[in-house]
């Protein structure tokens, strides 16, 4: 990761008296605002715009007097029958203050959506509210009388999360939410591995005992595991494990597209792991990096082979070198809240939870309808189609 992603300060509080000011900002100078910051989600990059081809894209940037002290990737998504009006989506953002005062954030970023015709604006503020540790995640699993995450005791140390949805309730925005952590967007529960101030030694020790074994497993089976570029073979198997778990696959382009924007932004921004054993693909993962934040964004492994443990390989190799590349935490994205031992879901839960960490409840995404009639129209056509 290059040096001048790290350690960089975060998006500035207003200072001026006047107020800030919103406007559209070149993806050079957004970029150059990102590179700033210690954290920012990679769906704020405006290299994640050209990803999202299905939507029209701008940056905006906010401005103390001639200073831009925040930035914001917005994903426009018209109106059925009603081009002109579009849905102002910002995905795990935008990226500013959000300890501050959030009318002098958030309503010049009103102003500006609607005079340009949008509807509505959904952003998801990158604000935790609730954490649980690995070991409560666990014994809730084991505990028949838990079926949810927020049945238990969580651990809140940042009162920033509370006031940033009090704030937005009491200024009309509107919860998306659901209760299963999984909605129209990004999802509210993830699941997170702090590495800052930690050996590789230290990782490993406060991963569960399946989690060891099955990386010791895979090193003693002669698993190798390479960064490479055959996103051709990694797609095969990712439309394998889509088959076998039962969800859609994107398209292979759909994971060109994504590669090639954001290694054009970044050649460390993106990088496709790729796990064989005796020469068989048994595993593959992307992992993305943005300052001192990586996430494991998409991954694949193979029915036959699953013994030689390939996907622990993938993931242990990444976390390594996410550590390596001075990243404050690893990312495993979302889960559902479900401690529920017979719901399908928990498995994912389950093998998130074997790397130590935490899960993680977000603010979570948040609408401001700007046109209410077209706003409820949209929300019914939605609701038909379901979402």
């Amino acid at each position: 990761m290059p040096p001048s992603e790290r350690a960089r300060p975060a998006a500035r509080r207003p200072a001026s008296s006047t107020g800030l000011t919103v406007g559209r900002i070149s993806a050079a100078e957004h970029l150059a605002f990102v590179r700033t910051q210690r954290s920012a989600s990679f769906l704020q990059t405006p290299a994640w715009g050209r990803v999202k081809t299905e939507w029209r894209s701008e940056s905006l940037g906010w401005f103390d007097g001639p200073e831009l002290v925040g930035a914001g990737l917005v994903l426009h998504r018209p109106v059925p029958r009603l081009e002109r009006y579009t849905l102002a989506y910002l995905p795990e953002g935008p990226v500013i203050d959000w300890s501050g005062e959030l009318d002098a954030w958030l309503d010049p970023l009103a102003a500006h959506l609607k005079a340009h015709g949008a509807f509505a604006v959904r952003l998801g503020p990158p604000v935790r509210t609730d954490t649980w540790s690995a070991d409560q995640v666990k014994a809730g699993i084991a505990d028949p009388g838990v079926r949810r995450l927020t049945e238990l005791p969580s651990r809140r140390d940042d009162a920033v999360g509370d006031r940033v949805s009090d704030r937005l309730r009491a200024a009309g925005w509107l919860p998306q939410s659901p209760e299963d952590g999984f909605g129209v967007g990004h999802p509210q529960f993830k699941y997170e591995l702090a590495l800052a101030g930690r050996t590789e030694d230290e990782l490993l020790r406060g991963m569960n005992q399946l989690w060891r074994r099955n990386i010791r497993k895979a090193a003693q089976q002669g698993v190798e595991v390479s960064v490479g570029t055959d996103l051709q073979a990694f797609h095969e198997l990712y439309v394998h494990t889509a088959a076998r778990d039962r969800f859609t696959p994107r398209p292979l382009g759909y994971f060109e597209t994504m590669v090639a924007a954001l290694s054009a932004e970044d050649p460390d921004r993106i990088r496709l792991y790729l796990a064989r054993h005796q020469g068989d693909l048994v595993a593959a993962a992307l992992l993305v990096r943005v300052g001192a934040h990586a996430w494991y964004a998409y991954g694949a492994s193979s029915t036959d082979k699953r013994d030689v443990r390939g996907s622990n390989a993938c993931q242990w190799a990444m976390i390594r070198d996410a550590r390596a590349a001075g990243c404050d935490v690893y990312d495993l994205r979302g889960i559902t809240p479900t401690l529920d031992a017979d719901d399908p879901h928990v498995g994912l839960v389950q093998f998130k939870a074997g790397t130590g960490g935490q899960a993680v409840r977000y603010v979570g995404e948040w609408d401001l309808p700007l046109r209410p009639m077209v706003y409820r129209a949209f929300d019914l056509y939605m609701k038909r189609r379901g979402r």
